[in-house]
């Protein structure tokens, strides 16, 4: 309990660090950085307010740090990050819109097709093998087709 008292505003400004390298390195997910963040302000407040209690420190390091997580979160998910490759990660939703032809027949709405030197599993509406189908949407590993 003696350490809790004699806690001083570089301690917070250290944590700062700690927490802000952490998050460079470990896990770049911006969880760390606000807490980070927040026991700068701390360390800020307890260099303009030297005799601050620790329980007043805990409370406004952890409000900041769960109101600018909060905040955070809702900002990136009214404004997505934009990129110029949407798919990139998203295989299946690169083929839609584009033809191939069937590689086995679709027989009860299953089928398969080759893309370049993938066979992939299609549901639509029975064909024969060789009919060429279009890529209208993607369910997982399993592409929606409609025959062209």
């Amino acid at each position: 309990m003696a350490f809790i008292e004699q806690i001083q505003f570089w301690h917070w400004l250290i944590a700062a660090v700690v927490l802000i390298t952490l998050e460079m390195v470990v896990l770049p997910a911006v969880y760390f950085l606000w807490m980070g963040i927040a026991a700068g302000i701390v360390g800020v407040l307890m260099m303009a307010i030297p005799g601050l209690p620790f329980m007043a420190q805990i409370a406004v390091f952890t409000v900041i740090s769960v109101v600018s997580l909060v905040v955070h979160k809702r900002y990136l998910k009214n404004n997505p990050p934009v990129t110029d490759e949407p798919t990139l990660n998203r295989r299946g939703e690169q083929y839609v819109d584009r033809v191939f032809t069937l590689e086995e027949p679709i027989v009860n709405g299953v089928g398969k097709i080759k893309v370049d030197d993938s066979i992939w599993k299609v549901m639509g509406e029975d064909m024969g093998d060789g009919g060429k189908v279009k890529v209208i949407g993607v369910d997982g590993t399993v592409f929606k087709v409609e025959a062209v």
